[in-house]
């Protein structure tokens, strides 16, 4: 085969003017060939240029948009068939790579992410979120069929688990075999492109979560790549030494080599550049940080920090409306602080401090060991200096699985849906829609889902169907956070001011701004005349989640209008008196 030789700065197989050049970083290859259908499959009729630094590279104007390659590499005895680590296509996780462009028509997309202090994210897993046919998994289109869903319940941003090919139809996505791919039972590139430029119609903001803590462990074409390796581990693209290994395979990337730092960031730029993500959410950063994702200067991987440094420093230059967070649970400011200030850089990180000791608190049995104390301290957390620097939440894949259930399963096992566990499951949606940070619900939290996640049980309509009201309920102060509906400015603002706190009576009540009130009741104790400090009477009742016309099965005590006294209390001048129902959230905004 008669071929052009060039050298390319792009990686695996870039089409231009009617040529496709393919170029693989190999540098223990003696050979490597390209096969494919525009060569017949032929293994020694397209041989690739060794440039410098082990890098490979080749153009043909026979190889096209569409056709199946792998590349061929020779080391020693060995001819080893490899996928090209930057294919943005595969057949499946085990065939073939394609070759293509990722240019799609984005329809003069202009779409800009809403400010992060505006945010409320729901992530939601592909495969399940509105799977229909029990033959098969969920797809991007059937996510698409759900948009005026979400739009109505006032949603701004989705979080969609990784959807980078993984080995076989079914899983979580924690398994990417081959990073630049994208799942072919989901919809493919095509698929995902047509459900961010849809979400972007809608004014709804896509974060990807990407996974570089580790690769696969199965279907991996990276393992041993170029066939060196040492003490049996992974080759170039790995550790090949005691940092490899990980809770989900010996496949931790080597991110002492350049070759490999650059790999990830390559990827982290094509979720923005090539599919207009909004943000990245970055799995189990702390097993990027640490071996064994533990504490300690013995088992740290500054290399590891350098990687993320690179990442963020990169988007941010570029694209500063893009939200970088890490999935880190460890309570680190230096997460999120500034690289200027050693930090790593991200935007925001999920908060330890507000998931656990609300669920705590939720979960607790009996009303009067419910310590009010801890939910303070979650309120009040904040990293880096900004309350926006966290997502704060009491669900998410991980918190309703491996052992753990959804919050009102967990509140009343085997009766998910009575009135106590909606209570006090609503008090937790509450308080995370109206706590500083940036909120984040997971997927039919908002209708009271109780089912464990998992990738083969598709999310229950049937439920919402029947809890419409409930959603209708999360909706409304959804929309509240985020500012379609008016008033409540305040709920976007970084403070927050504990104006009641009463361990006996266990009533919360702050203040988030100037315009918003809240009232928790952490006891099932219907209160009438409860004296508030307020400052101002032109107080309005927004939202009480105990009132029965959202849900028959919640409370028939009336919320009325607040009285005022003309007495201190709680420092404040004046006095609300005020009906509060038992395991009640109550929402008060200016008139």
């Amino acid at each position: 085969m008669e071929n052009t030789i060039i050298k390319s700065a792009g990686m695996g197989a870039v089409l231009k003017e009617g040529y496709t050049t393919f170029r693989v970083w190999a540098p223990n290859a003696e050979k490597v060939f390209v096969i494919g259908d525009f060569n017949g499959w032929e293994e020694g009729d397209f041989e690739l240029e060794h440039e410098e630094n082990g890098y490979w590279s080749a153009t043909t104007e026979q190889a096209k948009e569409g056709q199946e390659y792998k590349y061929l590499i020779h080391n020693g005895k060995l001819r080893l068939q490899r996928n090209d680590p930057y294919a943005f296509e595969v057949t499946n996780s085990n065939g073939n790579s394609v070759i293509r462009t990722l240019d799609f028509d984005w329809e003069d997309d202009n779409y800009q992410t809403p400010a992060w202090n505006t945010l409320v994210i729901y992530e939601l897993h592909v495969g399940t979120f509105n799977r229909k046919d029990p033959d098969k998994v969920g797809t991007f289109a059937d996510v698409i069929e759900k948009l005026p869903y979400l739009n109505n319940l006032g949603i701004n941003c989705i979080e969609l688990l990784p959807v980078a090919e993984f080995a076989g139809a079914i899983s979580w996505g924690y398994n990417p075999a081959h990073p630049f791919a994208i799942e072919q039972d989901y919809g493919g590139p095509e698929g995902l492109a047509k459900l961010v430029k849809e979400a972007h119609k809608v004014g709804i903001a896509v974060i990807m979560d990407v996974v570089y803590n580790h690769f696969g462990p199965s279907d991996v074409d990276l393992w041993q790549f170029d066939g060196w390796s040492e003490n049996d581990k992974g080759g170039i693209y790995f550790y090949n030494d005691h940092r490899s290994e990980t809770p989900w395979g010996d496949t931790r990337p080597d991110y002492g080599r350049q070759e490999v730092r650059q790999y990830l960031r390559d990827n982290a730029l094509m979720w923005i550049e090539k599919y207009h993500c909004d943000g990245l959410r970055l799995d189990a950063t702390s097993y990027i940080r640490f071996e064994g994702g533990g504490l300690g200067e013995d088992n740290a991987i500054e290399e590891g920090n350098q990687m993320m440094r690179e990442i963020n420093t990169e988007l941010q230059d570029k694209y500063p409306h893009v939200l970088t967070i890490a999935e880190d649970l460890k309570g680190h400011d230096f997460v999120t602080n500034t690289i200027e200030s050693g930090g790593i850089g991200y935007g925001s990180q999920w908060d330890m401090n507000f998931v656990h000791p609300v669920r705590e608190v939720l979960t607790d049995t009996h009303d009067d060991t419910r310590n009010l104390q801890k939910i303070v301290d979650a309120i009040e957390y904040k990293y880096s200096g900004d309350a926006f620097s966290r997502v704060i939440y009491t669900e998410s894949h991980d918190e309703v699985a491996n052992g753990k259930a959804r919050v009102p399963e967990e509140i009343q096992p085997g009766d998910a849906e009575s009135a106590y566990a909606k209570k006090r499951a609503l008090l937790g949606i509450i308080l995370t829609l109206t706590a500083p940070g940036i909120p984040m619900l997971f997927q039919g939290q908002e209708f009271i889902e109780d089912e464990y996640f998992q990738d083969t049980e598709p999310l229950d309509w049937k439920k919402q169907e029947r809890l419409k009201g409930i959603t209708e309920l999360v909706g409304s102060i959804v929309k509240l956070r985020t500012g379609q509906n008016g008033g409540g400015a305040g709920l976007r603002e970084q403070e927050v001011e504990i104006i009641h706190f009463n361990p006996e009576t266990k009533i919360l009540a702050y203040k988030r701004g100037s315009d918003v009130l809240v009232i928790l009741n952490f006891c099932n104790v219907d209160y009438e005349d409860y004296g508030i400090g307020i400052e101002s009477n032109d107080w309005q009742l927004y939202l009480n989640s105990t009132d029965n016309k959202f849900d028959d099965s919640l409370s028939d005590v009336d919320v009325d209008a607040m009285e005022i006294e003309n007495f201190s209390t709680d420092n404040k001048s004046l006095t609300s008196k005020i009906t509060i129902p038992g395991y009640a959230a109550l929402i008060f905004t200016k008139s």
